[in-house]
């Protein structure tokens, strides 16, 4: 059971922090002052969000292993997070309409982890979703924005959503990790997110004059540590100081 609770953990951070290192890409190159502050804070808080649950992650494996070497000290088939974080950046729609597929998936879950088990992932899941709540009003607000504007803003949204959908899938795949966790009442079976979670990104997509893609691919491998070929340069730029400089105190 610590094993499969620790992996759970972690691979909830793995998320946020492949995420957030995807977003903070933008830092800088976003497409006017506001919204670069705004991307750079979503940044932030997935950051944040992955120090809080490498911390308990690193805890209740209990070899003495940080935060630190969580992030920096693995190799990419030690990591656990969705194929679809670590896609490249692509262009600003792309970024959204991944971010608000995203934001659905992580208020739903963040919303059910707050009754955990485990008080420590129940209280970090209580601030994740305040800022889940956030992070998905803006992302869904600028998908209608862009879906319903000028003939480009929707043909980007509507190729990124194209190229994204077969991604979703792996969002409520569960395995063996998930299903221990959710018969000890400290995890959420990614099942039971599935239909809320289509009912409602459907809806905004329909507001936004997207069509819905066909169920015809599925890409997974995440959790399995099988990962797209984006995610060895992911790391090698995220972990290059540490890596470069091992022990080094700032």
């Amino acid at each position: 059971m610590n094993a499969a609770h620790y992996e759970y953990v972690r691979r909830l951070g793995d998320n946020a922090l492949v995420l957030g290192q995807r977003l903070s890409e933008w830092c800088g190159h976003s497409p006017f002052l506001e919204e670069d502050i705004a991307m750079a804070n979503t940044a932030l808080d997935l950051i944040g969000r992955a120090r809080m649950l490498y911390t308990h992650a690193a805890a209740l494996e209990g070899r003495g292993r940080d935060e630190d070497a969580l992030a920096y000290g693995r190799d990419e088939r030690e990591f656990g997070n969705f194929l679809m974080c670590e896609l490249p950046k692509g262009d600003y729609a792309f970024t959204l309409v991944r971010q608000y597929l995203l934001d659905v998936y992580h208020h739903r879950l963040f919303t059910a982890l707050t009754t955990s088990r485990d008080e420590t992932l129940a209280a970090i899941a209580a601030k994740a979703v305040k800022e889940a709540a956030y992070h998905l009003r803006r992302s869904g607000d600028w998908v209608v924005r862009l879906g319903d504007g000028t003939d480009e803003s929707r043909d980007r949204c509507q190729a990124a959503l194209d190229e994204l959908w077969g991604y979703t899938d792996e969002l409520f795949a569960g395995d063996a990790v998930d299903a221990a966790m959710a018969e000890a009442g400290i995890g959420v079976a990614p099942a039971s997110l599935a239909e809320g979670w289509r009912a409602e990104v459907e809806a905004l997509f329909d507001r936004a004059q997207l069509a819905l893609p066909r169920d015809d691919w599925q890409a997974s491998g995440g959790r399995a540590g099988l990962h797209t070929e984006h995610m060895g340069r992911l790391l090698a730029e995220l972990q290059f100081v540490p890596r470069a400089y091992p022990g080094a105190r700032w």
